[in-house]
């Protein structure tokens, strides 16, 4: 039996279309692990921030941004991590969409040093602060107030792969005194960035919030059209009953999804081939352990 390959059927059926499949088969058996190697867990224990994506059941996205010192991402093994969450802004949405949506995406980016990506992508789960110290009673414990752990998200690695360095940029870090006093942990409306982008000033003056209507948008995978559905974004929104299973629309959705895929896939044209060039093999070797 074949083994599967990685990535999504969405993305294969793209390759397919754009002839970059025989590219991304490459890419896929040189760089992308189901684990992580010895380089790799060495890359994450250098990082002091990260970009992360999650979903709720629905499907509805939200990407974040995570920071801490040196080893604030915690490697328990070659296919585990854990990160902590604290109370910030009492939004909680990461921990949200988690508890309905295991899944979640990671991207880490050394700007200063290498000047290298790595992605990772698994399932998590949300642990209390005290169940992790049962576990884990290694776990560091920062003594400044405020900065304790509530929560532990434990990540266990399904995808692990680079992202190339072509147009990450080359950051310097600027000293702590040079960047003004801002108080981890801080309430501090001005020391957080006020109201940088204006949206309380506004508040007294905008309609209320209305999420929009998309309801299993995420199994037909999205539109992918230049023009709407006849009909979509005129008269009143349409009446919705019990949501159905993924189950009992998959297949009913599958041909429609790579009927309109297909007809935007149709205005584009397979980029020529690149002329052949060694391949850069360093950072992540697959072949290191």
């Amino acid at each position: 039996m074949p083994a599967e390959r990685p990535g999504s059927d969405g993305e294969h059926l793209v390759q397919q279309r754009l002839g970059t499949s025989e590219r991304a088969d490459r890419f896929y058996a040189d760089q992308v692990l189901d684990h992580l190697n010895a380089r790799m867990r060495e890359f994450v224990t250098r990082q002091e921030m990260f970009f992360l994506a999650t979903a709720d059941r629905h499907g509805e996205c939200d990407s974040t941004f995570r920071a801490g010192p040196p080893g604030f991402v915690q490697v328990l093994d070659d296919r585990l991590l854990a990160y902590p969450e604290y109370r910030g802004n009492g939004v909680m949405a990461s921990i949200g969409n988690l508890s309905e949506n295991p899944r979640l995406g990671i991207l880490m980016i050394d700007f200063t040093r290498a000047r290298i990506g790595l992605h990772i992508n698994g399932r998590a789960r949300v642990v209390l602060d005290e169940e992790m110290r049962v576990h884990y009673p290694d776990l560091p414990v920062d003594p400044i107030p405020g900065r304790r752990a509530q929560l532990w998200v434990l990540a266990e690695v399904e995808e692990a792969y680079i992202h190339c360095a072509k147009h990450i940029p080359h950051l310097q870090k600027v000293p702590a005194k040079e960047r003004g006093a801002r108080a981890w942990g801080t309430d501090d409306f001005k020391r957080k960035g006020g109201d940088f982008f204006g949206a309380a000033a506004e508040a007294d003056r905008r309609p209320l919030f209305q999420r929009p209507q998309h309801a299993n948008e995420h199994l037909r995978g999205g539109l992918h059209e230049d023009v709407p559905e006849p009909g979509y974004g005129a008269g009143p929104a349409p009446v919705r009953g019990p949501l159905p299973s993924r189950d009992d629309v998959a297949a009913e959705l599958n041909g429609e999804f790579l009927d309109r895929v297909e007809r935007v896939l149709a205005r584009a044209q397979p980029r020529p081939a690149a002329e052949d060039a060694p391949e850069f093999r360093g950072w992540f070797d697959r072949r290191d352990g």
